[in-house]
């Protein structure tokens, strides 16, 4: 697909978390067309310690309002200035990047979407993209606690919404992969994200199940073209960029001890 360069201007900017904070960005002209599982490269600007554009998954494309959200986690110099953008500030963009998760052929309500952390962000503009697809994904999201869930409503809107968090303060107490929905409902296809160990438990799952699984992988990534090679993984193809070949890998691609 075709990269832009674009000049952005924030919409909004939506503090969910103390540490979470939700940026809606326009553009005066029409967005280009960008696929679930796809990331943007975000120039910080104002930051004498930040030199890199920030990796940020694409949140949500809404094309009513010719947004594009971004779900960003404060923890460093760049993602904190992100998060002091205030509505009319102008962002550089490097978007649409990597490839996407696939969409299944035929519409099917066996879809399981499972996001932890900040990992569920991309997981929501596949979730709307399946529906128009006519499918019925089920979500299963966890975080640390129930502060730290975030975008219930949003979810809630393409799908049926269950959550785990480690101190049971919302949905089931522990991780996703203890979820009791594992064992009662059986799957087609699985689409994950968030920490490494969650999403190489997730593969172990799928695999013991023989059920498809795509990861989205969270590499450092610091071009975003695959020049740098910073992000690069261990493939049964080699050696790959994730930020290039990916972050979107099938895990019968990937060299995980599953």
């Amino acid at each position: 697909m075709k990269k832009f360069i674009l000049d952005l201007t924030v919409t909004e900017n939506l503090r969910l978390h103390a540490n979470y904070v939700l940026l809606k960005l326009t553009s005066q002209s029409p967005l280009p067309e960008m696929l679930p599982g796809q990331f943007a490269e975000i120039r910080v600007d104002g930051s004498p310690t930040t030199f890199l554009r920030r990796p940020i998954s694409i949140n949500y494309v809404d094309r009513q309002r010719n947004e594009v959200w971004f779900l960003i986690q404060l923890v460093g110099d760049g993602t904190k200035r992100l998060a002091q953008a205030q509505a009319g500030d102008i962002i550089n963009v490097v978007l649409p990047l990597g490839n996407s998760f696939s969409i299944p052929e035929k519409p099917s309500d066996k879809l399981l979407l499972v996001g932890g952390g900040v990992g569920t962000a991309p997981m929501l503009y596949l979730g709307e993209q399946l529906v128009k697809q006519g499918c019925k994904p089920t979500f299963l999201l966890g975080a640390r606690s129930d502060k730290d869930l975030l975008q219930l409503e949003d979810f809630a809107a393409y799908g049926e919404v269950y959550t785990t968090t480690e101190d049971g303060s919302h949905g089931e107490k522990g991780y996703v992969t203890q979820h009791s929905i594992l064992n009662k409902m059986q799957f087609e296809q699985i689409y994950t994200c968030g920490p490494k160990p969650m999403m190489v438990a997730i593969a172990k799952y799928a695999k013991s199940n023989q059920i498809s699984c795509e990861v989205s992988l969270e590499n450092t990534m610091a071009c975003g073209i695959g020049a740098c090679l910073c992000c690069v993984e261990k493939t049964t193809e080699g050696h790959l960029c994730v930020c290039k070949e990916g972050p979107v890998f099938n895990i019968n691609k990937l060299l995980w001890q599953i």
